[in-house]
């Protein structure tokens, strides 16, 4: 069972890295083998929303981080191991690769050199103390002790082979026994992400969220940063069926897109069972979780920003009108439009998510006088990024703070920048 997103979302948290700025993955990203890299990136993109599913995972890797398990194979030899295995697919072109006889060769030895290396891991490697790994532990013996691989493990790596033999472990390994080697190569994948993201979790002292079933309205984060900053400052928020709503304020620079990022992170990283950027955290399983910080103009159909962000919210309507338990954010609701309008769509809009109690939502709005009628909702929560003035210079703490915020800092900001004074130097000098 996978939680539901959309490219929108991948987008707005720069999972993925891009010409003008890398990509949460690439924290992650620490595998050996290219088999393991495209793995990382299917969960990447397909988090999951089974409680249990969580939690082995979870298990697993904070398992693994504690023995502080290295990878036991060397790329070299996956890499071999790729290409001979890779001979029967069709390339770009739609021509079959074709090995020559050297490469058929040296596939075939590191084959034989893998499986020996992979019977040793999992009789014993670390995997013996990880019982969450029992299961998969028994398949991979059960495949590697089946009579037709008998063959491999008579000869003893590195020996050399006679033309006949190459041929004939050739036949075994890339046709009669390929779904069991193809199974084999994909638990070494898995391995690889699994390893990879506790050397990860290790390094960058991440932790491993608590997790609470589907519905249990759970979403409690302390301490939370971005993943990517040098020197984070930490947040903490807790929301609930008792606070299933906030309303986020604040100036420009005070911080928001950086905290709602870091926080919808959390909760995105979380569902796939990896260790997050946080002191501790603890949430409830979602089906799914959409957020909307940068939300490009449709240009292609005619749509203004504003239509854009009209079709973003029917999408979560229609998301949430299913009963579903849904995580949505909303960076700057309704900029696209005038003051009036803006404030009418956001209190109409924010007192409607508020009647949507299984799901959990975050408004950001510069339109601090819409809080006024939004108090009236006793499951809608206050929040704000604060600006302390320094004399004329603003000064931000980007740490979150309960209420809302009355800072009104943008003409000291034009008036710091010397605007006004340019444009009238300029009139004077026509």
């Amino acid at each position: 069972m996978y939680l539901q997103t959309d490219d929108q979302t991948i987008g707005d948290l720069r999972l993925f890295s891009k010409r003008d700025h890398s990509g949460i993955y690439d924290i992650y990203n620490n595998t050996s083998t290219r088999g393991g890299e495209e793995m990382l990136e299917h969960m990447f993109r397909n988090p999951l929303s089974s409680q249990e599913a969580i939690t082995n995972r979870a298990t697993i890797i904070a398992s693994l981080a504690q023995l502080n398990t290295c990878f036991p194979f060397r790329a070299s030899l996956l890499d071999s191991v790729e290409k001979f295995m890779a001979d029967d697919k069709e390339g770009k072109d739609g021509q079959r690769a074709v090995l020559g006889e050297k490469e058929i060769s040296n596939g075939v030895t590191s084959m034989i050199e893998l499986l020996h290396a992979m019977r040793e891991f999992v009789q014993k490697g670390d995997l013996v103390n990880v019982p969450a790994l029992n299961n998969e532990r028994e398949k991979m013996l059960s495949l590697l002790s089946t009579p037709a691989l008998k063959p491999v493990f008579n000869e003893k790596p590195p020996g050399r082979l006679s033309y006949a033999a190459v041929t004939a472990f050739d036949l075994l390994l890339r046709v009669r026994e390929r779904d069991k080697i193809l199974s084999i190569l994909q638990f070494i994948y898995l391995m690889d992400v699994y390893i990879s993201v506790a050397q990860v979790s290790s390094k960058h002292n991440f932790i491993f969220p608590t997790v609470h079933p589907k519905g249990s309205n759970v979403l409690r984060v302390e301490g939370v940063y971005h993943p990517e900053l040098k020197n984070p400052v930490p947040n903490s928020l807790a929301m609930g069926a008792e606070k299933s709503v906030v309303f986020l304020t604040g100036a420009n620079m005070a911080g928001k897109s950086t905290f709602l990022r870091s926080f919808s992170t959390a909760v995105y990283i979380a569902h796939m069972g990896f260790p997050v950027a946080a002191g501790s955290m603890e949430f409830s399983v979602m089906d799914g979780v959409y957020t909307t910080i940068n939300l490009p103009d449709n240009l292609g159909i005619g749509a203004s920003h504003f239509y854009a962000e009209v079709l973003r919210v029917k999408k979560m309507a229609a998301e949430l009108g299913t009963g579903k338990s849904i995580f949505v954010l909303f960076d700057e609701l309704f900029r696209g439009t005038n003051v009036k309008d803006a404030h009418e769509g956001t209190v109409a809009l924010t007192k409607a998510f508020a009647q949507k109690k299984n799901s959990m939502f975050i408004i950001s709005s510069h339109i601090v006088e819409a809080a006024d009628e939004l108090k009236e909702k006793s499951n809608i929560g206050f929040h704000y990024l604060p600006t302390r003035m320094n004399g004329t210079v603003p000064e931000y703490t980007y740490t979150l703070e309960e209420g809302i915020t009355d800072d009104r800092h943008g003409m000291i900001i034009i008036r710091n920048e010397g605007i006004l004074d340019i444009l009238k130097r300029g009139k004077k000098n026509g």
